[in-house]
């Protein structure tokens, strides 16, 4: 059984992590011998290669990585460096298109340069057979299952089918997309003017009243609801179309 959502931020952080551990590693192995600049590409798929081996194995579902790492500007002129440090820009996550940053930090004249790499990451998905309309209910038949880059789109896949099934499409999609988080949303409960329940909530208490609906709800959203004084209240939409107001 795999997890329903790739948690993509804890995976990056992972990667940090890993990366650090890694680039101590590339320090020593750097300073042996000088480094030019067409060794950097190298430096770089080794350096990432060992960081994803280390979260592949703290995951209960690895996913099958692959690295591209891209050339910088040759209209550079880098100086020979003794010691080469990678490290991951501040901002940046080791996940599709990004990069690593190169810094000489031994040598004549020090530089510091970033590096394109792209990491994919296969894993199990689902994906449209069919095209989908803006609203319309998913079933079984609407995906197959097949093998995907989770890494393409910063948005978490669906991976498990209690995830979409009976969901509706958030909008059109297209036959041949993975499905995402983004892409559906839970089934429309009530309409903007319909009759609501709404509950009122506070420690050891609940007020049951009643108010209209000042936009459509769907479990778990949070909606606006007008109350018979006249009051506008938030509150959130429970299984059963209540509203639910906290105090």
């Amino acid at each position: 059984m795999v997890d329903s959502v790739f948690p993509l931020s804890l995976t990056a952080s992972r990667m940090a992590r890993a990366l650090v551990r890694a680039g101590v590693g590339w320090l020593v192995a750097a300073s042996a011998s000088t480094v030019w600049a067409e060794d950097l590409a190298d430096i770089s798929n080794q350096w990432l290669q060992g960081a994803l081996a280390q979260t592949q194995a703290q995951q209960s579902m690895p996913l099958r990585m692959e690295v591209q790492v891209g050339k910088l500007d040759p209209r550079l002129n880098l100086a020979p460096c003794l010691r080469v440090e990678p490290y991951l820009p501040s901002g940046s996550k080791l996940w599709g298109r990004t990069r690593i940053g190169m810094r000489c930090v031994e040598g004549a004249k020090p530089w510091n340069v970033f590096m394109p790499v792209t990491i994919r990451a296969f894993g199990p998905a689902w994906v449209l057979v069919n095209n989908v309309s803006m609203g319309e209910v998913l079933t079984h038949e609407h995906a197959m299952q097949s093998e995907v880059d989770w890494a393409e789109s910063p948005h978490s896949i669906i991976a498990l089918p209690d995830d979409w099934v009976g969901q509706t499409a958030a909008r059109n999609l297209t036959a041949g997309m993975a499905l995402r988080q983004t892409m559906v949303k839970a089934p429309e409960i009530f309409k903007p003017g319909a009759g609501v329940k709404v509950l009122v909530q506070g420690s050891g208490f609940v007020v049951t009243s009643s108010g209209k609906a000042l936009e459509s709800g769907s479990a778990g959203q949070n909606v606006r609801v007008r109350m018979e004084n006249g009051r506008t209240v938030i509150g959130t939409v429970n299984q059963q179309g209540e509203v639910v107001v906290a105090q």
